[in-house]
């Protein structure tokens, strides 16, 4: 089992910068793969980044690429999503997910455990 719980969303300008935080307990062994998501009203839940618990680099969706930055702090068991330049069409309710296994996926149904969710609002 692993429980996941998400922090640091909020209301920013676009142009701004957020970091949500991920707190992971219970399984944190190397054979994890964590991801954010996000979701927007009225449309399926869609793949932000994704990150092996153990060693090495992040995988990004096209939309995050060059402005989000995915990271992980091993000793605090918490991955992050900094996010910078942020536009309105980054609004959404972004979660945190795990999976069993060290294959990167960016399909939501291939992750196990999901956090609450933490609401990010770009405002133009």
């Amino acid at each position: 089992q692993v429980q996941l719980q998400e922090s640091g969303g909020g209301l920013v300008q676009a142009g701004g910068s957020l970091r949500l935080s991920c707190a992971a307990s219970g399984r944190t062994d190397s054979r994890i793969t964590m991801g954010w998501f996000r979701q927007a009203p009225g449309k399926e839940r869609e793949f932000v980044a994704a990150i092996r618990w153990s060693v090495g680099s992040p995988s990004y969706a096209n939309s995050a690429k060059g402005r989000f930055t995915c990271s992980r702090d091993n000793a605090k068991n918490t991955i992050y999503l900094q996010m910078n330049s942020l536009k309105s069409e980054d609004t959404a309710v972004y979660y945190c997910a795990a999976r069993i296994g060290v294959v990167i996926s960016k399909g939501p149904t291939e992750y196990d455990y999901w956090g609450q969710g933490t609401q990010v609002t770009v405002s133009s």
